[in-house]
C-alpha cells in the first residue's frame, strides 16, 4: 500500500473483541428491576448489544416515552459502573482474538474500534486486556450517534488516514454490517458474537467467519 491510503482493521467490541453478555444482561435486569418493569429475556438483550443505550432502550420498551428511555440509560450506566467497582465485570477475549491483533498489525494494519461503549466503558476494557496502545482510533457511543449510522467508522477512517476501499468492518451484528456499508467500508461479519451469519449477509457482510483466525487471510484479500 505504499504511497496509498493506510489500510485499517475496524473492530467491533462486545460481541467481537470481548465476550460481554453476561454482564450486560446482569446489568440490564438490575436497572428494569429498579424501575419495577419486567426485564426482557436475555435473547431480547442480546439483541440490542452495538447500539447507543438510549436507542437500545427504545427497542427494549418501544411503548415508552422518550424521557423513560434517557432515564433507563442513565440508569444502566450507574448499575453497570456499580458492578464493575465491585469486580463483578468479566470481559474475556474471545479465542484467538490477541493473537490475530498482533498478526494484523505485523502485516502493516492499522487498528481501531468502533463501539457502543462509553469512552470509560472501552478504555477500561482495553487497559485491562493490555490493549490500549494496540489501536489508533478508538471511536464510541459518547461522541456519535448510534450505529448503523457511519460517523464513527467516517472519523476512525479519517483519523487513521484510510480510505473506505482499505477499511473492513469487523462486527458481530447487523448494525456494524450496515454502519459499514454506509460508510462505503467492507464488512465482515464474526459468528461467535450476538447476531447469526443470515443476519449478518443480510445486513451487508461480504463474508463471515467462524474464527477469529480466518480473519487476517480473509482481510488480505479485501484491502
Amino acid at each position: 500500500m505504499s504511497g496509498g491510503p493506510n489500510r485499517l482493521a475496524l473492530f467491533d467490541c462486545d460481541g467481537t473483541l470481548v465476550d460481554s453478555q453476561a454482564n450486560i444482561c446482569r446489568a440490564m435486569e438490575q436497572t428494569f428491576d429498579g424501575f419495577a418493569l419486567a426485564a426482557p429475556d436475555r435473547a431480547a438483550i442480546r439483541r440490542i448489544v452495538g447500539l447507543n443505550l438510549v436507542e437500545a432502550m427504545r427497542a427494549l420498551v418501544p411503548d415508552g416515552e422518550d424521557a423513560l428511555h434517557v432515564k433507563l440509560a442513565a440508569d444502566y450506566k450507574r448499575v453497570f459502573q456499580g458492578l464493575r467497582h465491585d469486580g463483578l465485570v468479566e470481559e474475556p477475549l474471545f479465542d484467538g482474538i490477541a493473537e490475530v491483533l498482533t498478526a494484523l498489525a505485523d502485516a502493516g494494519w492499522l487498528l481501531g474500534v468502533a463501539t457502543g461503549k462509553s469512552d470509560r466503558g472501552l478504555k477500561l476494557c482495553l487497559e485491562h486486556h493490555g490493549l490500549a496502545s494496540a489501536f489508533v482510533t478508538l471511536q464510541t457511543a459518547d461522541r456519535h450517534p448510534s450505529k448503523p449510522h457511519p460517523a464513527m467508522a467516517a472519523l476512525a477512517m479519517a483519523e487513521a488516514g484510510a480510505s473506505p476501499e482499505t477499511t473492513v468492518m469487523i462486527g458481530d451484528t447487523s448494525f456494524d454490517m450496515l454502519m459499514a456499508k454506509a460508510a462505503g467500508a467492507h464488512a465482515v461479519g464474526v459468528d461467535w458474537g450476538y447476531h447469526d451469519a443470515a443476519e449478518l449477509i443480510a445486513a451487508g457482510a461480504g463474508l463471515v467467519v467462524s474464527s477469529a483466525g480466518a480473519l487476517p487471510p480473509h482481510l488480505e484479500t479485501l484491502a
